[in-house]
């Protein structure tokens, strides 16, 4: 495994003697040369890997300037970090990190009557757009991170967003910054004054005529360092701000940006147009710019996922419109269509239906990874534009190129500007492959140029393509880009490698470091969409950080411990960086006995939430149970992993002796007694245990009487441990549901049968395999009856966790493929029947894992039906099975609950009904709002009684 791999790769780099004393003196921000800090800052989200010495998240500007004293000092190199979102390779360096997202992430000023905004470099888009919505602004450039890219990773990279077309790239809405060069001094930029530091303006002065003819005329031009906005004829006056944008950390590290703020339409709405291929989409994107949309956004049926909502058609056009009224924006997004030589077209106009078509747009950055068999795709040349008018000719070109190399990609972007974004399926794990990776960059530069292009249209250069600048500007010009890095750091100390005297860009591959295919990884998991290669799921975050998003409203479960701490190795992508690391064995050198690396995943509360919400379907949730199986193997484990991850073995052995178990628990010393020896947190209150259970009722039921008449006329429902034990009102009301709305009998449940939950999500592997063989053997599953799952955690361990961890026993896929939810069933076998109708407002919770891996299409269709309005609350109620019942976890827990459940929860109407179908769900409602909440079971067979039509 990883020990072996491991004594292959060389020791990374130290800090140099007295440098970690030096800065911790200097600063006030928080300097880590820890495993930890390193580990999660060697990637951004690009093909590219550099191990740091450490991360400083400074406070403010002057502990910015007082760290790159310190740096030039002891000769230490800097890379200045946002979101850590860059394609190109610019967001990793090997000297300090500094992290700008932990303090520098305050408004300074808001000037609505300017239309300016103030702003520190860690500021989050999404934030600066909140903060100006209310006066009806925004800032124009938006690209697709916009929930977790910050200002000054924008103003690095000049990024730009779906409405470039409209308002422009980031370089066009900065007005003034705040630098501080390396080295320590301050400067302030702004157009029409000084250039920036001495010699800048007579380096212009000596190639006028060079940098008046040597770049090309379009709107995505992002490549290089662009000079030409320092000459004299510029509008305005030589810009300094415009010619810093794009410099990507290599002039100055930005401590203040001045930016400029637009008008957002009061109303919008969305044309998409279906056409027949993605050249035919990027033939028409240029005749639709006269109209002024807001967008022209373009992407090709392979990237999609779910096509609802979409017209006719194998690529589409996403052309948004605004205006001053719902009906002003609609009737220009009708004369788009109308415009259009489009197969087929709409016009969507209801927010709700906008998010849900955008959404499908902006995790293509993500979806795109995976080719619609599975094989992985890279970055790499990941935003080229040509001008808008060759788009057409370019993408033929292109993909005539694409299959020269046998290579494979799904083009997108934004094709109103010329710029295309895709990923490919480079092989850069062999040598030959690596080969060929350079091949194709070095023919598509040319061809890009050939086209009149820039080889970077959003992203920058980094060190995906900075080598490759000759190419398009000529030695002369990437001369004087060098010349210009000099005036700006002499001492080459920022970010060193990227656009001036680059790196190659086949060095640095961060699959270097990982066991390669002939030498896999011993797992448990089957890893079915990777083809069991452990290294290949962990290969799957590319690092769009999607996870990083600290408020996510609606639906959305990713990544709840990450939105409560604000901390990178509670997030999906820094628990991936961290198993990768593990992996790699350079900076984590312990392999699965990584303190590291369980420590990160110790807040991980196993909701699944990454599993469908992330782009690219990292599973979180399967990589803890795998890590926690290898870590603890052989060793004593936490006390919690034997009192709840065998949970369903002391239930039923307390079943018998419900009652005085109940009563002791209420004696507060015993209880706490038994919480301290469990690992139980004390500010838990433990469950009643059921004096009846489930299956106990159901049997006696049977024995009254009822008598099984024909296997074709009953149900199969799956005695889960909570509803069994602790719950079994829930498997009552169930019954009862299902026999008045299909006419069958509900059979009892055979005995001795568990799912594996708790033994999975506490990484007890062999015993959960153990528990699952002995479930199927006596399980007894009728051919084709569905098996109904009315715990969704359970549902969701028999769907996934079941036939991934014996993927050779086909019992275990043809029960996964059985299950179905109450509603799944009922929408299924009782289509005509009508359940009661009750009218009333609904809140609660869609369990995290009925999301992740169910979905709840079927519950919403069926609380509509019942009359039941609202919106259950997204995100993950906190108790998530164990995790809120272990010490340590009780504070992580309720802050989950109070982002969404508990609020919406406590704002409620007055006799709403409270949902919860999950068993932790419910537990949580009632320990923590004193609410009862119940399944939905429950809620139908109590309108069955009341005789409701």
């Amino acid at each position: 495994m990883a020990e072996q791999h491991r004594q292959h790769r060389r020791p990374t780099a130290e800090a140099p003697d007295g440098f970690a004393a030096a800065l911790r003196s200097a600063v006030r921000g928080e300097a880590d040369f820890g495993p930890t800090a390193r580990a999660l800052t060697t990637m951004d989200a690009s093909n590219y890997r550099r191990v740091p010495l450490g991360v400083l998240a400074p406070r403010d500007a002057d502990d910015i300037a007082a760290a790159l004293t310190v740096c030039q000092e002891y000769g230490v190199p800097v890379v200045p970090r946002g979101g850590g979102t860059s394609i190109a390779g610019q967001a990793t360096g090997t000297g300090l990190v500094l992290d700008l997202t932990r303090h520098l992430r305050s408004i300074l000023a808001l000037d609505p009557a300017a239309r300016t905004a103030t702003v520190q470099p860690g500021v989050i888009l999404d934030d600066l757009r909140a903060a100006a919505a209310p006066h009806g602004l925004t800032f124009g450039p938006d690209p697709s991170t916009h929930s977790r890219c910050t200002l000054g990773g924008m103003i690095g990279n000049n990024s730009c967003g779906a409405h470039s077309v409209a308002w422009g790239t980031t370089a066009d809405n900065v007005r003034a910054l705040e630098v501080v060069r390396y080295g320590g001094e301050a400067l302030r930029l702004e157009q029409g004054r000084a250039v920036g530091p001495h010699g800048v303006r007579e380096l212009i002065g000596a190639h006028l005529a060079l940098l008046r003819t040597g770049y090309p005329d379009l709107p995505r031009r992002i490549s290089g360092y662009a000079l030409d906005a320092l000459l004299p004829e510029h509008p305005g006056g030589p810009d300094p701000v415009r010619a810093f944008c794009g410099s990507e950390g290599t002039l100055a590290v930005v401590t203040e940006a001045t930016v400029r703020l637009v008008e957002a339409p009061r109303a919008r709405a969305l044309a998409v147009l279906g056409y027949a291929d993605e050249s035919a989409a990027a033939e028409a994107a240029p005749g639709l710019l006269p109209y002024r949309p807001l967008t022209v956004e373009g992407m090709a049926a392979d990237l999609v996922r779910e096509p609802a909502g979409l017209p006719r058609g194998a690529a589409w056009l996403f052309v948004e419109t605004g205006g001053a009224t719902p009906a002003e924006a609609r009737a220009h997004a009708e004369r788009i269509l109308r415009a259009a030589d489009a197969v087929d077209g709409t016009v969507v106009t209801d927010p709700a239906g906008q998010r849900a078509l955008w959404r499908i747009r902006e995790d293509a950055s993500g979806t795109a990874t995976r080719m619609p068999d599975g094989t992985e795709a890279w970055p790499g040349w990941e935003d080229s534009a040509v001008p808008p008018a060759r788009l057409g000719p370019y993408l033929r070109d292109f993909r005539a190129l694409l299959t020269q190399h046998g290579l494979r990609g799904t083009p997108y972007g934004h094709f109103g500007d010329g710029c295309i974004h895709v990923r490919i399926d480079f092989d850069l794990l062999t040598p030959a492959g690596v080969s060929r990776f350079r091949r194709f960059s070095e023919e598509l530069a040319d061809l890009v140029v050939a086209h009149g292009g820039s080889l970077s249209g959003e992203h920058g250069d980094g060190q995906a393509r900075a080598e490759l600048l000759p190419r398009m500007y000529g030695d002369e010009l990437v001369g004087i880009f060098g010349r210009f890095k000099d005036l700006w750091d002499p001492d080459g100390g920022l970010n060193p490698g990227m656009l001036a005297r680059p790196v190659p860009l086949d060095t640095n591959l961060r699959f270097d470091v990982l066991p390669g295919p002939g030498r896999p990884v011993d797992v448990e998991f089957g890893y079915p969409q990777d083809g069991g290669d452990f290294a290949g799921a962990v290969r799957r975050c590319v690092g769009v950080a999607k996870c990083r998003t600290e408020t996510a409203p609606g639906a959305g479960v990713m990544c709840p411990s990450y939105r409560v701490t604000g901390e990178e190795a509670h997030s999906t992508r820094g628990r991936a960086r961290l198993l990768h690391e593990m992996l790699a064995g350079e900076v984590i050198t312990d392999g699965w006995r990584s303190t590291e690396v369980r420590d990160a995943l110790d807040l991980c509360l196993s909701c699944k939430g990454c599993r469908s919400d992330c782009p690219v379907g990292v599973d979180m949730a399967t990589y803890k149970a795998e890590f926690l199986h290898h870590h603890y193997r052989g060793r004593l484990r936490p006390a919690a992993h034997y009192a709840l991850g065998r949970l369903p073995r002391w239930l039923r052995l307390a079943a018998p002796f419900a009652r005085p178990l109940n009563a002791l628990a209420r004696i507060r010393p015993l209880a706490a007694l038994a919480k301290r020896l469990a690992g139980i947190t004390p500010e838990r209150t433990i469950p009643e245990l059921a004096t009846e259970t489930y299956s106990r009722w159901l049997r006696g039921r049977h024995g009254k009487g009822r008598h099984i008449v024909s296997s074709s006329r009953v149900v199969q429902v799956w005695a889960d441990t909570f509803t069994e034990h602790l719950s079994p009102q829930v498997g009552r009301a169930a019954v009862r549901v299902l026999e008045e709305a299909t006419g069958r009998t509900v059979l009892p449940p055979p005995s001795g049968v568990c799912c594996g939950l708790t033994y999975v999500s506490t990484g007890q592997l062999d015993a959960a395999r153990a528990v699952m063989r002995r479930t199927l053997d006596r399980i007894g599953l009728l051919p084709g009856h569905p098996l109904v799952v009315l715990e969704p955690s359970c549902a969701a361990t028999l769907r996934t966790d079941l036939p991934e961890l014996l993927p050779d026993d086909p019992r275990a896929h043809e029960l996964a493929f059985s299950v179905r939810t109450l509603a799944q069933y009922l929408e299924e076998y009782a289509p005509d029947w009508t359940p009661p109708r009750l009218d009333r407002p609904a809140v609660g919770q869609t369990h995290c894992h009925q999301h992740a891996v169910l979905g709840d299409a079927a519950e919403r269709r069926l609380r509509e039906r019942m009359g039941l309005t609202g919106e259950l609350s997204g995100g993950c109620c906190g108790l998530a099975g164990n995790f809120g019942f272990e010490k340590g976890h009780w504070g992580v827990s309720v802050a989950c609950a109070e982002e969404q459940l508990l609020p919406a929860v406590r704002g409620a109407e007055p006799g709403a009904e409270v949902l919860a179908d999950g068993f932790s769900c419910r537990t949580q409602l009632d320990q923590l709002a004193g609410r009862r909440a119940r399944h939905l079971a429950e809620v139908i067979a109590e309108g069955l009684e009341d005789g409701r039509p």
